[in-house]
């Protein structure tokens, strides 16, 4: 087994096979028994500990009861049963068929009641698991005695002080580097986050009622508190489990790119309209601490984007009207935001007292201070009834006619309050929530989140085409390279429209495809500068893919130079990046349309399905210092956008500091942009606290990159790293692409097929609707393996290359000093190791007992999981740890808590898919539970691996 194999991990699963209660007592000893199953598991580690096991306890106490309330001994005799086995599996004291034999006891009907059970206990403790963390942040800062940030390596703090202690920079240096670099945070509405938009909401609820008994305990229990502050804490606690369990978690419906692009907003709503403010008063306090200086109020090292609502690559459901949509929504929300703002600076800002200037705007009031505000108020009510009007057709969708319709109309107004306090000796007033305001409007301007625009090249290839076939000039599809990129310029230089302006797209006789990509360009060129990002190009490959995207703007009158965006995602896109490039930089027209500045987007999902996580990880490290060369040589400021996922075969690293310091040197430049997708934006931003220590570590890692960015690497180790590459990309895609055995098994042995089906997010699960893996989106591709737990796509040729580099002493030495001494390797190394610790070959294995009929296939299966295992061992030779995640004591910890009710799960999910596509029911109502039994497996192995796809 590649999961937990060490002694502390190993005395706690024999212990908790002791304890387990006997089959005869479980209808009396039920709920005692839920309950103490989750306070009975070792927890490793420092003091602050036993206080997860208490809230685990106690959140499983709370379940147990309310499962025995609303669904019966009966119910959690099976939930108890299943755990049992499970736990004297792992204990080695039962073998897997008896667990699965208890399953196979189980009807449709219960299956769904049993399965939400150990899901709602995963989704309660990683509430406890978040709770923990933000109480650790919270100790570290009274450890630390600093203002509100933690002194560790990778906080704001610990980087300050260290750059200051080893003399690398100023106060002043460090200030300025402050005041321009960003990160610049992009919400995408990935299918990752398969929990229900109200089941979120009520998981915050837990959060917060558990941050009120933390609460209560640090100010001296319920006798100091009072008892009935206890006594509603905790009963609202007992409420917000059983609105869990009495909602439908099922979702009944395909979500809308609407209500994707509404549940980031709620986001940032609910937690980031706070968490940013706050978090910049907590940097605030760092700075005046380290270096005797606060950050300007005009600064703003964290801002946000958005793909949700704009990222139409693959999403039909992502029209030009539905853009329009989620911009309008956008503004209105950011508009209602503002005026809860201004409304309570109204209450504030009674004073008399105020500037010359300022009274020559306000005349002879005696508060004008509530002038201001009120007329800003007045404006931003009228802004958010023509915006609904707007929505609701009742008005011309024109945003030059908003009362408000920049950041600028909101700022000024601000600035000028807070200029007048400052000049009055007002400055404990004006450093209240004004500035907390004119910060807010500083990260999320009019509309909380630009919109990127996002489409596939080869739909901008249709459009051309059909655009010089309307014209008689050819066929753009079938001609070249060179002959494209010197018919694009000459209409770049034209002043002549290619289309005329007295027809819409559908007279011209275009298709409905073609006019929904030149509609996009359409719709965008109305929805103002400060509401759009950028137009990012996936699978492009060619300078002629941007080219045609600046001609598309161009033609449908875009009156501001929004920026064009490649995104290179394949191996081969990525190694021809630096021609591509070059190519186009070298263009005296582009070169002098983009002002000196140049985004590129690096795909790591795509690039990672295509070659395999390794080799995808060297070429994303080589194509960035290549791109960087010739941006360099150009004289241009290349900023690199990263799209990472949550798990590592989609570039997903836990451990953000550190993965902004593995970035190869020079490619940082103070401004790292990158996507947070699905479940990552919960994980992140879910939770006040956790915001804001996530915002404080990307702040701390860029800051640190600024002044020791990472060491070049030798010769010998990217001769290394290239023979990595490219035996482990040899030996992915000897099984990913080669073996014949490959897609009917992934078919076969995995819910892949099944998934697709589900009504997880609005795109479709390929990006074309025929095709075979090839076709399939990196997302649903990692998801089907993260479901069996052998996690395929992240490890699969790693082992393959690690073995053939240490097969000689000297190999094996070079792997040992690039895992000590370069970020990058260490990094990936790590991550390796953490994805084969949470990966079990024998329950990937009771997957193909159950769903995989063909011999060939089996023997597939059987070899996948014998490399799984070959991989771990390569892995702790370079490591040289004991064991695997030896050191992380925590995640140690979690996986032997969770093994036990995540096992169960597992093995009913491959049990349901089996009777699923066997297609036997007794009823209707029996196929609609099996489905419903699979939607919830499905929510609950995500929340118990804490990721997706």
């Amino acid at each position: 087994m590649l999961s937990i194999r060490g002694a502390a991990a190993r005395a706690s699963v024999h212990q908790l096979g002791r304890s387990s209660v006997s089959r005869p007592a479980l209808v009396t000893a039920s709920t005692k028994t839920w309950r103490r199953s989750f306070s009975e598991e070792h927890v490793p580690g420092d003091s602050l500990d036993h206080r997860l096991r208490k809230d685990v306890k106690m959140l499983g106490g709370i379940l147990g009861k309310t499962i025995e309330k609303h669904s019966g001994t009966e119910t959690l005799n099976h939930v108890e049963d299943l755990r049992s086995l499970a736990r004297a599996w792992r204990a080695g004291e039962s073998d897997l068929s008896v667990l699965a034999d208890k399953v196979r006891t189980l009807s449709a009907e219960e299956m769904v009641a049993v399965a939400k059970a150990f899901s709602h206990f995963f989704s309660l403790a990683n509430a406890a698991d978040n709770h923990h963390r933000v109480r650790r942040i919270r100790e570290r800062i009274q450890d630390s005695k600093s203002l509100g940030v933690a002194r560790r390596e990778d906080s704001s703090l610990g980087t300050i002080e260290g750059l200051l202690e080893r003399g690398v920079a100023t106060a002043d240096q460090i200030i300025n580097a402050l005041c321009s670099q960003k990160a610049e945070l992009v919400l995408t509405a990935h299918p990752t986050e398969i929990n229900r938009r109200t089941l979120l909401v009520k998981h915050q609820e837990v959060a917060r009622r558990l941050e009120d008994l933390e609460q209560i305990d640090r100010i001296g229990g319920p006798d100091v508190a009072g008892r009935f502050e206890a006594e509603e804490a905790s009963e609202g606690l007992t409420r917000a489990v059983e609105a869990l369990w009495t909602s439908d978690e099922v979702r009944r419906n395909k979500p809308k790119p609407q209500d994707e692009a509404r549940a980031g907003i709620a986001v940032i709503e609910r937690v980031l309209w706070d968490s940013v403010p706050a978090y910049l008063r907590r940097l605030d306090g760092v700075l005046k601490e380290t270096v005797g200086k606060t950050l300007p109020i005009h600064a703003a090292p964290v801002v946000f984007a958005s793909w949700m609502g704009g990222d139409r690559d693959g999403n039909p459901n992502v029209t030009p009207a539905v853009t329009r949509e989620v911009s309008f929504t956008a503004r209105r929300e950011a508009a209602k935001l503002y005026l809860k703002d201004v409304k309570n600076l109204t209450m504030e800002l009674s004073t008399t007292k105020c500037s010359q200037e300022l009274r020559e705007v306000v005349g002879g009031s005696r508060e004008p201070y509530r002038v201001i505000c009120n007329q800003l108020a007045e404006d931003l009510e009228a802004t958010i009834e023509m915006l609904q009007e707007m929505m609701d057709g009742d008005l011309e969708p024109c945003v030059e006619d908003l009362p408000v319709n920049s950041r600028t109309q909101i700022l000024e107004p601000l600035m000028m309050m807070y200029k007048s306090l400052i000049s009055t000796g007002q400055k404990s007033l004006a450093a209240g929530p004004l500035v907390d305001s004119i910060r807010r409007v500083g990260c999320f301007g009019i509309c909380l989140a630009p919109l990127d625009l996002r489409q596939e090249s080869t739909r901008h290839t249709e459009a051309m085409d059909a655009i010089t076939r309307y014209l008689g000039v050819g066929s753009y599809a079938q001609w070249d390279e060179k002959t494209r990129q010197s018919w694009l310029l000459t209409e770049l230089q034209g002043k002549r429209p290619l289309l005329p302006r007295n027809k819409s797209l559908a007279d011209l006789g275009f298709d409905e495809i073609v006019q929904d990509t030149l509609g996009t360009f359409e719709v965008a060129a109305t929805l103002g500068e400060e509401a759009l990002g950028a137009q990012v190009i996936s699978m492009a490959s060619s300078p002629s893919d941007v080219l045609a995207v600046k001609l598309m703007q161009k033609e449908f009158g875009m009156p501001w130079n929004m920026r064009v965006v490649p995104l290179f995602e394949t191996l081969s896109d990525l190694e021809q990046s630096e021609d591509t490039m070059r190519t186009l930089l070298s263009l005296p027209w582009y070169r002098g349309h983009i002002d000196g500045s140049q985004e590129v987007m690096i795909g790591y999902s795509d690039s990672a399905k295509d070659a395999g996580r390794l080799a995808a990880a060297w070429a994303q490290f080589n194509g960035q210092e290549r791109l960087a060369a010739v941006a360099e040589e150009a004289g241009i400021r290349l900023t690199f956008f990263h799209g990472k996922g949550g798990t590592v075969s989609r570039g997903g690293n836990p451990a953000l500091y550190k993965a902004i310091m593995a970035q190869p040197r020079g490619t940082v430049n103070g401004h790292f942009r990158v996507t947070e997708q699905g479940e990552m934006i919960t994980q992140n931003f879910g939770h006040p606290g956790i915001a804001v220590n996530t915002l404080d570590i990307y702040t701390a890692g860029i800051l640190h990159y600024t002044f020791e960015p990472p060491a070049v690497p030798s010769d010998k180790w990217r001769s290394t790293m290239d023979t990595l590459s490219e035996v482990s990309c040899e030996a992915y895609r000897e099984i990913v692409r080669k073996d014949p055995r490959f897609v009917p098994y992934f078919r076969t042995a995995t819910p892949e097929l099944e998934l697709g089906a589900l009504n997880i997010g609005s795109r479709p699960a390929k990006r074309r609707p025929t095709g075979g893996v090839e076709s399939l989106r990196a997302i649903p591709w990692v998801f089907s393996w993260t479901q069996t737990r052998l996690n395929l796509p992240a490890w699969l040729g790693v082992g393959d290359a690690l073995a053939k580099v240490a097969s000689t002493p000297e190999g094996k030495a070079d792997l040992r000093s690039m895992y000590e001494q370069w970020p990058f390797f260490e990094t990936n190394i790590d991550l390796f190791e953490m994805i084969a610790a949470k990966s079990d070959v024998r329950i990937a294995e009771h997957y193909d007992t159950e769903l995989v009929a063909e011999a060939e296939a089996k023997e597939l299966g059987t070899e996948l999981r014998r490399r799984l295992g070959e991989t771990a061992g390569e892995i702790l030779k370079v490591s040289e740890n004991p064991e695997l995640i030896a050191f992380n004591k925590l995640l140690r910890w979690q996986l032997a808590l969770r093994n036990p009710y995540l096992d169960p799960v597992n093995i009913m999910q491959a049990h349901i898919l089996h009777r699923l596509r066997n297609g036997k029911f007794s009823s209707p109502a029996e196929e609609q539970h099996l489905q419903d039994a699979l939607i919830i497996t499905v929510t609950g192995i995500a929340g118990g691996m804490r990721n997706t796809g």
